[in-house]
């Protein structure tokens, strides 16, 4: 009797001694774990079915508690693209988040999967819910990326930008007002972290000019010369290697009868295709930076030419980096990929 009273007393002393060594490292964990990334989209939606994919990514990133998406911005001046954006954040639950749109910007040209997302109906309901029915409806870009700005921590945003450079170099060169007494560029350096865009060559193709960089070139050249922050670019030959796989396409999105990822990308081209994954590339590296998903030149400078051209001087002050990639890590961004803009909802909407 009392060895066994013995035996409970020694087990309970055990039991209480482990239990700090097991729950502290859960502690640790938590009180070490990264804030969600602020996140800014800024986007051409429209153009290209991977925007579309890389705005369900995000969603799945911020289900994942790793990203904050603060507000979508559209750069592509067509009145369905802003109300595709608020479909698809309705989609996966989020209808608040902030759009902007450009005002008098470029590539008004009708969009092969924007208007089967705004348009289409089920009966007499929306398929995709939206209540941003027109572009016309919606708050200027520059507006909403101020207020965006001023409401968050110093250094504390990130803008994944995967369109022509419209918005944020009419940011750089917005006034004082009402919302900040800063001009754009300084309220720039006071609150972003880090620009993370697909733009330009580095590869191969580079003595070609990159569609996003001749769109509006005069912007990109603004953006390009005078962003204040850090900035790394994910070139033309990133996403051009790194193609999202059909088989995804066809069996990963059936939790749903209808998808607005899955509807946009055969809307695109209903021929069994593989996309490149421009966007998603840097909207990947935004949030993930440290995942080892890409390598880095070496810092320096880009601008471009008179030719259209994007060039890359080497500089250890240089504010600009690109992203390399290897065959290995490309299988690494494709299987990641995959997971996120293939993952559902946190509620699946009722249709």
């Amino acid at each position: 009797m009392l060895l066994g009273s013995l035996h409970r007393l020694n087990c309970r002393r055990t039991l209480l001694f482990l239990i700090p060594c097991l729950v502290l490292p859960f502690m640790s964990q938590a009180a070490t774990a990264k804030e969600p990334v602020k996140l800014i989209f800024d986007t051409d939606l429209g153009d290209d079915i991977d925007d579309a994919m890389s705005l369900a990514t995000i969603h799945a990133l911020q289900s994942r508690g790793e990203c904050e998406l603060l507000a979508v911005t559209i750069v592509k001046d067509n009145e369905l693209s802003g109300p595709a954006a608020n479909a698809i954040n309705t989609f996966y639950g989020r209808p608040d988040i902030p759009v902007g749109v450009v005002k008098k910007g470029v590539r008004p040209q009708e969009s092969r999967f924007t208007g089967s997302l705004t348009n289409t109906k089920n009966g007499d309901k929306q398929r995709y819910p939206h209540t941003l029915l027109s572009g016309n409806d919606a708050p200027e870009a520059t507006e909403v990326l101020r207020k965006t700005l001023v409401a968050q921590p110093d250094h504390s945003v990130v803008i994944a930008q995967v369109g022509y450079m419209t918005n944020l170099a009419r940011l750089l060169n917005s006034p004082p007002d009402e919302i900040s007494p800063l001009n754009g560029r300084d309220l720039v350096a006071k609150k972003v972290k880090l620009l993370s865009i697909m733009a330009g060559n580095f590869g191969p193709a580079k003595n070609k000019p990159e569609f996003n960089v001749v769109q509006d070139l005069a912007s990109s050249k603004k953006l390009l010369t005078d962003w204040p922050t850090p900035v790394v670019i994910s070139g033309y030959e990133i996403g051009l290697n790194i193609r999202y796989p059909w088989q995804s396409v066809e069996k990963d999105f059936g939790y749903v009868k209808h998808h607005p990822v899955h509807e946009s990308y055969l809307a695109w081209d209903k021929k069994p295709h593989e996309r490149p994954t421009w966007d998603l590339t840097s909207v990947l590296y935004a949030v993930r930076p440290d995942h080892g998903y890409f390598g880095l030149s070496d810092p320096g400078t880009s601008t471009v030419d008179d030719r259209k051209l994007t060039q890359f001087e080497f500089d250890p002050e240089g504010l600009h980096r690109y992203l390399t990639v290897t065959p290995e890590q490309i299988i690494r961004v494709r299987e990641a990929l995959v997971q996120l803009t293939s993952q559902p909802p946190d509620v699946l909407p009722e249709q």
